[in-house]
């Protein structure tokens, strides 16, 4: 329906004593690792979402290979999808009729044990320990479990689990069985298991549809060691393979036999173990898909696949893993001094983000990433503003894919903006293949700023990494195609207004002028007519004229920006600061989301913001405030700003620095990373919040870093809040690398940059000129910061204490 983004949980105003709560929920703190030790019942499906692996291309949720206890173990395939209709209450002209919903494809991690004649399944027998760890630097879920049959046998389980970052398709599993006691019966079931059935109807509209049995078969095969499944989707006619094939060691003899068919294969150990000894097996898994290629093609990718990751060898797709994620954190590491638990959880944000985004290669990041069915596994606007900086920076080439396959979708955006009687591109408030999926028209038709997300994104990144191949075709295109939307839904009078809309904030929709929607239209204007005018030659296969630039630059320079002279502040749309005020006082902390409580009637006529929204314009167009506005803007509009959405913290907080509210700052930092640890928003078991752990990474560069990117010029205006004595982090800069480190010394605080990769590199340190130059480093103290009045959210609905375990 909207883009909701989670429930936000309560967690007290601004100034209790109340403290996020460092264990997570049995989460130990670790630098490099997500760990958890025992097992709870209720936090299955939790743990479920954040031992996820993926690797863009499709994705494993972190269920047990026993199979039991589980609620979605989920496997998903970026870009595989069903189709479903879309009912409407009315019909109405334009409304999408159709919509895609990510499929739970067939389970390749599925290997039962049976010691004896009891199932290894930690509910039953006595579990002596069992410990689980998602780790950030050898990219592999580690798994170790001692375990007592209710016959009395004992047992010693580990296992390795990867999603190769390497080899785009594979997948592997290292299990190993170790027998405690003499004379261990042991069966081994390594399954594929296709057309799962876990979740249950919500009346939640951001939860998944439910679709039932959506894989048809269409063949398998098993020989050796190895079987495939094949299906297709029954609507959108999509073709799957899933492939298995093992490794087998056993100190004796063992009994091995395979089998396929319809939805199930099962390749079968039997084996008897002296005590000491242990049956080893390496599981190897391929996935592939395809709506042109047939079934006999699609079965001979995955087992080609396979038969190159058994050629490779477990020890080396290891290897390959930590070769892979070393190059990732040399150049993209944040480093925190002062507060462990926070260190952890904005370090497994960034590996979450890139994992769902580092082998996409032609489909789009998904809210959830691969994580889970929330939000059906559709992509959004946040995508493009709170993932893709952080790609940009630090994975570029994630970045490019990402942006490609925009371009690749721009027939369908075309389509769409010509069916609602507009010029150029009109992207999709929610897709899959980029056809709109929203049936909810005011936020979803209406937010036309998913134009100027794909724009910003575009214009950052070619600045970012100086592709002039991608600038001179995709880059081009996208910028045209977005600003003529504006042009055809603007129009000239006094000024360039752009009326009934719907900014970030989904709580004002169908709104005249709303600020955000206006400013960053008008950088996407200007963008596009520097960007035909440094490739001509894109510009004229594409059509554009120089009276079609001329138009663009002067609706830029005419753009209306709302401002309320008598309160001294920007107004979120026109006549947004007359509208009577929400009533916070009374609204009990039950009623939030106020979107699954209260008629869009009563929301829409209010002054009351889900997400930051002008506060947003602030961060991203900060070049047209000054900071007596910011300032002002920043106060008024975080009295009124619910944060109903998991986007909205990471931008306060970077605005909150800016400011000079630092320990404000500190606070949203830590509510936006540990927004899934901490299962802040209550819905983590649908997946992970994708964009807040992008916005994560921005609080760091661009909160305390205080990065901008303002017209393609990066500049620093660093800051730290009292708890913490050191943040460092790089970016990648065309064809360099810089690091910004700051530290607080007996008070003083100190800024050093560092050229770690290019050449030179110019830049500012709060306005003051520093260029960089071979080796060297750059030192400059930190001036203090503003003096400011305390800011106030609405009631009980401020960000809680931060108070970090030491």
């Amino acid at each position: 329906m909207t883009n909701g983004h989670g429930q936000h949980a309560h967690t007290g105003e601004a100034g209790d004593s109340t403290e996020y709560a460092d264990h997570r929920r049995g989460y130990g703190i670790h630098p490099w690792k997500l760990t958890r030790s025992g097992l709870l019942l209720d936090d299955v499906a939790a743990s479920e979402t954040l031992f996820t692996l993926s690797n863009g291309h499709f994705g494993m949720r972190g269920s047990l290979e026993e199979g039991e206890p589980r609620v979605e173990p989920g496997t998903y395939i970026n870009g595989f999808y069903e189709q479903r209709p879309l009912p409407h209450a009315e019909a109405g002209y334009g409304f999408p009729e159709s919509g895609e919903t990510v499929v739970n494809v067939t389970d390749g991690k599925l290997i039962r044990l049976f010691v004896g004649d009891s199932p290894f399944d930690l509910r039953y027998g006595t579990t002596h320990s069992h410990e689980r760890a998602l780790d950030l630097r050898s990219g592999t879920l580690d798994r170790s479990t001692e375990w007592t049959s209710p016959n009395g046998q004992s047992v010693r389980v580990t296992s390795r689990r990867l999603v190769s970052f390497a080899h785009r398709s594979l997948a592997a599993i290292h299990y190993e069985v170790e027998a405690l006691d003499d004379n261990v019966y042991l069966a081994l079931y390594s399954d594929l298991l296709a057309n799962e059935q876990n979740a249950t109807p919500s009346s939640d509209p951001r939860d998944a549809a439910v679709l039932d049995r959506p894989l048809k078969s269409e063949g398998s095969g098993a020989r050796g060691q190895q079987a495939v499944l094949m299906h297709r989707t029954r609507r959108s006619k999509l073709r799957m393979a899933a492939g298995m094939d093992h490794v087998l060691e056993v100190p004796q003899g063992a009994q091995t036999t395979i089998e396929a068919s319809g939805d199930l294969a099962r390749y079968t150990v039997t084996a008897q173990l002296p005590k000491g000894s242990k049956l080893r097996m390496v599981k190897y898994l391929s996935y592939g898909w395809s709506h042109r290629r047939s079934t006999p093609a699609l079965r001979d990718q995955v087992e080609a696949a396979l038969a190159v990751g058994k050629l490779i060898g477990w020890d080396e797709l290891l290897e390959k893993q930590r070769a892979y994620l070393d190059d990732f954190w040399q150049h993209a590491d944040v480093e925190i001094d002062g507060d462990p638990g926070l260190q952890q959880a904005v370090r497994v944000s960034m590996f979450h983000v890139l994992q769902c985004s580092a082998r996409a290669e032609g489909q789009g990041l998904g809210a959830k990433g691969l994580s889970g069915i929330g939000y059906d596994g559709h992509t959004f606007w946040d995508a493009d503003l709170f993932a893709l900086p952080m790609l940009t920076y630090t994975m570029p080439s994630a970045a490019r894919d990402h942006l490609l396959w925009r371009r690749d979708t721009l027939p369908e955006a075309r389509a769409r903006a010509t069916e609602l009687g507009l010029a150029g591109a009109a992207f999709p408030w929610r897709t899959i293949t980029g056809k709109e999926c929203s049936g909810y028209w005011p936020a979803g038709t209406a937010a036309f700023h998913v134009n100027s997300a794909v724009a910003n994104a575009t214009a950052r990144y070619v600045a970012a990494t100086g592709d002039d191949e991608f600038d001179a075709g995709p880059g081009t295109e996208l910028l045209t195609e977005t600003a003529r939307l504006w042009i055809s839904l603007g129009h000239f009078d006094g000024a360039f207004h752009i009326d009934g809309v719907t900014g970030p904030d989904e709580y004002t929709a169908i709104v005249d002028d709303n600020l955000y929607t206006n400013v960053m239209a008008q950088a996407n204007l200007t963008e596009a007519a520097h960007a035909c005018e440094r490739n001509p030659g894109t510009a004229s296969a594409l059509g554009v004229t120089a009276s079609e630039i001329a138009m663009w630059r002067r609706a830029a320079s005419e753009m209306a920006i709302p401002y309320d002279d008598e309160l001294g502040v920007h107004a979120q749309s026109e006549d947004f600061t007359k509208q009577d005020e929400w009533d916070f006082e009374k609204t009990a902390d039950e009623f939030y989301p106020l979107l699954l409580h209260y008629p869009y009637f009563q929301i829409y006529r209010k002054q009351v913001v889900k997400q930051a929204d002008l506060v947003l314009a602030m961060q991203l167009r900060g070049d047209l405030f000054t900071p007596e506005q910011k300032s002002r803007n920043f106060a008024y509009y975080e009295a009124r700003t619910v944060r109903d959405s998991s986007l909205s913290a990471a931008t306060q907080a970077v605005l909150a620095a800016e400011t000079g509210h630092l320990n404000l700052a500190y606070d949203y930092w830590a509510e936006v990373a540990l927004v899934d640890l901490g299962d802040l928003h209550g819905n983590v078991d649908d997946g992970l919040h994708i964009a807040a752990m992008g916005g994560s990474w921005q609080v760091a560069a661009c909160g305390f870093g205080g990065m901008r990117d303002h017209g393609g010029y990066v500049s620093f205006a660093p800051r730290l809040p009292e708890a913490l004595t050191r943040l460092r982090f790089r970016i990648r800069s065309e064809k360099r690398v810089i690091e910004v480190e700051v530290t607080r010394i007996d008070g003083q605080e100190l800024a050093t940059y560092r050229l770690i990769e290019g050449e030179t590199f110019t830049t500012t340190h709060h306005g003051e000129p520093v260029e960089l130059v071979g080796s060297g480093s750059v030192q400059r103290a930190v001036p203090p910061a503003p003096q400011v009045e305390p800011v106030t959210q609405p009631a009980r609905r401020g960000p809680t204490r931060r108070r970090p375990q030491r």
